[in-house]
């Protein structure tokens, strides 16, 4: 499942942190990546523990936890501190497939990737190139969202970021622990979330949401892993 999550951040508070993205040193993006993405990935970092990032993936986090979209979809266990990146200059990353399991830099909890997020910070227009790239069941998809909004997708799939021809693209990502492990059972758990919500605003007495809210408990209650 890829699904779009808008306005996390407003156009205001997107220019404030590219000015301040703009304005701060980088690091090769190489020193987060496993031995075989490394030959494949060229872009800019913020260490680990770099205080931008922290600040950023501390509001980033601060959102998605009271983002109903993003709760339902994720259902979130544990998230590995977001991590800021920059492509400029042609940086890319080939395809590749995001490590199962990350474990952040002075931590000893380790972080099982089921499902991948990326934010970006710079709109369409302000570069060229740069998509998201992703391979899942339904083909290739290419995204470029904007500034503010958040992609979600699973860990396990094939994907890239095209090469940036002009100007930069500023991002942050990070991973998700779900408590649901497996993509289809949540897939089918957020359809059902979103259909009970629908009949909720819709058909407010309606006798059947009992039964279908109690059913979705206990799907949850079966495939949740703690």
């Amino acid at each position: 499942m890829l699904l779009h999550i808008p306005g996390l951040f407003s156009p205001e508070e997107v220019r404030r942190i590219r000015q301040a993205l703009e304005e701060t040193e980088w690091a090769d993006g190489k020193i987060t990546a496993g031995h075989q993405s490394a030959k494949a990935k060229h872009n800019l970092q913020l260490p680990e523990g770099h205080p931008l990032a922290v600040e950023i993936g501390a509001a980033m986090l601060e959102r998605l936890w009271q983002n109903p979209l993003f709760m339902s979809a994720a259902l979130p266990h544990k998230v590995f501190p977001p991590l800021v990146n920059c492509y400029t200059g042609g940086g890319s990353f080939d395809f590749h497939i995001d490590n199962a399991v990350r474990q952040a830099k002075g931590s000893t909890e380790r972080v099982r990737t089921d499902l991948s997020s990326t934010l970006f910070f710079s709109d369409p227009d302000d570069y060229d190139g740069g998509e998201l790239v992703i391979q899942d069941t339904f083909g290739t998809r290419q995204v470029k969202l904007p500034a503010g909004d958040l992609l979600l997708y699973p860990a396990s799939s094939l994907h890239k970021v095209n090469a940036v021809t002009r100007g930069a693209r500023y991002a942050s990502f990070f991973w998700t622990q779900s408590l649901v492990r497996d993509d289809g059972r949540r897939t089918l758990l957020f359809e059902m979330d979103t259909a009970i919500q629908q009949l909720s605003r819709d058909v407010p007495d309606h006798p059947s949401l009992l039964q279908l809210t109690g059913t979705y408990h206990n799907l949850l209650r079966q495939w949740v892993e703690v």
